[in-house]
């Protein structure tokens, strides 16, 4: 996440670029965007509709604020910030959780701040339950995942802390109780991204949890102290490069409410103690065992092939996804999954640090990805900025997957350089062209994406189910964003939920394949992802035009295959493993917001 300046550049591929840059870097001390290479795009969108995005949160009802010490003089005070949105009480609308985290002063007093809970009020309003759900135990915390690991049908919530992480167990009548204990999987170090999948297929989830830095609050280290506390000649808070990595797990659901951790056994426990932010289940070729990738700051990224014995093979490196294109480890936050070009393999967008261009990894099939960032146009408008929680998502439900991510810095002293971005910063959107490549519409879709904040923790989801996605911001310094997205007039949609039997009870890591009006498309149920951050489980396709989808596959973690056909557009269908359609519903009537 920082001093991308120190940053290895290796096997840059032009070779007198790559010496202007690094002699520029040495004499100036700060640090130099690399010259794009020959063949980058940045173009803005023209000649077609944008969605508009608007703040909707005053009339919310949310007023959830997270703490904030403004000086950020250790590096945990910057990492917070993940919104989950889960459908707590099954009601068929998404609720939003909101992690919190003290500084560190209170912290070292004792002191901790409580995460919210949002109950869907189905108006287009929310009320804070917190209270009421007993969400009650209070860490520093991170962020958070969604799975249901005792298959009880209700959505249990993990959220990832500083010094213990928490299970909360949804007992299916509005609350929550914490369960850590019992489950064992606290681990108690610097927990940050997390993700549940059921890497075994014995239809349990398993739980895989990245960590970051070894930081103790009683071994505070010094604000400015040291080389790496230092940022175009300023103090700093320090880390993570100076600082200890954390080394990751993954906990085995034993199926009777405990996990054992089993990271060591399985190949995936960071023994180098890489910085370990991001992480996310894919099953990035079509194999039916979900694989895991895991974002790293300022250290290369791993991708963990599931082997099918309950082992992984880090492939990061092999398969071109450990890196940038030119072989440089950089500071990598959030992730995004999406078959963005209807090739029915998921791709890898990745955010990163400012002057360190956002990565997209096209999935070429038999585990090999091409970073095509440039030629796509999504390099060019991300390097000024600290990019974080991101996703892909169908914004104008046209049937191709767009790219949305937020930005701020970490370091509050920079508002005192000459020059750059800036602590506050806006938010980026990208539409998909059609054509392998997007346009840059991030001011283009209203007013609020360009305001600046210091944001973190983002998650999609049809908030208000009216057929587009809506998008929900963390900040770290105030409160969130809600923003309503008003849609394309006359674009049809389809959202599935599905609900395992043999498989796990949420279908965790399930595709989907549909085809309507020519076009087929294809994604994935996943748990975690973007930055600290839930997307809403349910799957979103946009149909365009398109007024009947002529088909729907469903390949479900057990093996199980299921086809439906004539299928109605603009209806949001609940399907069960092996039984069908258990009930569709249509768009509801929302009050409309300003």
């Amino acid at each position: 996440m920082r001093h991308r300046h120190f940053h290895s550049n290796v096997l840059r591929s032009i070779a007198i670029a790559f010496c202007i840059f690094s002699f520029a870097e040495a004499q100036s001390g700060h640090p130099v965007a690399p010259p794009p290479p020959p063949g980058a795009k940045s173009s803005k969108c023209s000649g077609r509709p944008v969605p508009q995005l608007a703040d909707i949160t005053s009339t919310t009802g949310i007023t959830f604020k997270h703490t904030s010490d403004p000086a950020k003089k250790y590096i945990v005070e910057s990492m917070s910030g993940g919104v989950i949105l889960l459908d707590y009480d099954r009601d068929g609308w998404p609720d939003i959780y909101f992690t919190n985290a003290p500084t560190v002063e209170m912290a070292v007093k004792g002191t901790k701040s409580l995460g919210v809970l949002y109950h869907n009020n189905h108006d287009g309003t929310f009320t804070d339950v917190t209270a009421k759900s007993g969400l009650s135990t209070r860490c520093f915390a991170m962020g958070g995942a969604i799975g249901d690991y005792n298959n009880d049908g209700w959505p249990d919530l993990y959220v990832t802390c500083l010094g213990g992480n928490i299970l909360y167990r949804n007992n299916g009548d509005g609350t929550f109780t914490d369960v850590t204990a019992k489950a064992g999987v606290a681990d108690g170090r610097w927990s940050t991204g997390a993700a549940f999948g059921d890497y075994d297929g014995d239809g349990f989830v398993d739980l895989m949890v990245a960590n970051y830095v070894d930081f103790h609050l009683d071994d505070l280290p010094g604000f400015g102290s040291a080389p790496f506390c230092k940022y175009r000649g300023i103090d700093v808070q320090c880390g993570p490069r100076g600082l200890r990595g954390a080394g990751d797990s993954l906990f085995h659901n034993n199926g009777d409410g405990t996990f054992t951790e089993v990271s060591k056994a399985a190949g995936v426990n960071d023994p180098n103690g890489y910085y370990g932010l991001g992480v996310i289940w894919a099953d990035f070729n079509n194999t039916g065992r979900p694989d895991i990738y895991v974002a790293n700051d300022s250290t290369p990224k791993f991708l963990y092939k599931n082997e099918g014995n309950g082992k992984f093979k880090d492939i990061g490196l092999e398969s071109g996804t450990a890196v940038s294109d030119d072989g440089s480890e950089q500071a990598s936050m959030g992730i995004a999954i999406g078959d963005y070009n209807h090739t029915g393999r998921p791709s890898l967008y990745v955010t990163n640090f400012s002057d360190e261009n956002d990565l997209l990894y096209r999935n070429e099939g038999d585990w090999n990805f091409k970073e095509v960032s440039y030629a796509a146009g999504v390099a060019l408008p991300s390097l000024p900025w600290v990019k974080w929680g991101t996703a892909f998502v169908d914004l104008d439900n046209d049937g191709w997957l767009d790219l949305i991510a937020v930005s701020g810095h970490v370091y509050p002293q920079v508002d005192s350089l000459p020059s750059g971005g800036g602590y506050r910063e806006p938010k980026m959107f990208h539409l998909n062209q059609k054509d392998g490549t997007f346009c840059d519409a991030s001011d283009l879709a209203g007013k609020a994406l360009m305001e600046r904040h210091v944001s973190r923790g983002l998650a999609v989801g049809d908030l208000f189910n009216d057929g587009n996605i809506d998008v929900v911001v963390g900040d770290i310094d105030g409160g969130p964003m809600i923003l309503r997205n008003r849609g394309i007039s006359g674009r049809h949609w389809v959202s599935f939920e599905l609900t395992g039997t043999k498989s796990n009870r949420l279908a965790l890591n399930a595709r989907i394949t549909i085809v309507a009006g020519g076009i087929t498309q294809t994604d994935e149920v996943h748990s975690g992802g973007s930055y600290l951050s839930q997307n809403d489980l349910r799957i979103h396709f946009g149909l365009a035009n398109a007024t009947k989808i002529d088909s729907v596959e469903i390949h479900w973690p057990s093996g199980h295959n299921e086809v439906l056909t004539d299928l109605a557009v603009d209806r949001h269908y609940s399907v069960i493993e092996a039984k069908g359609i258990s009930s569709e519903r249509g768009k509801p009537v929302v009050p409309k917001h300003p």
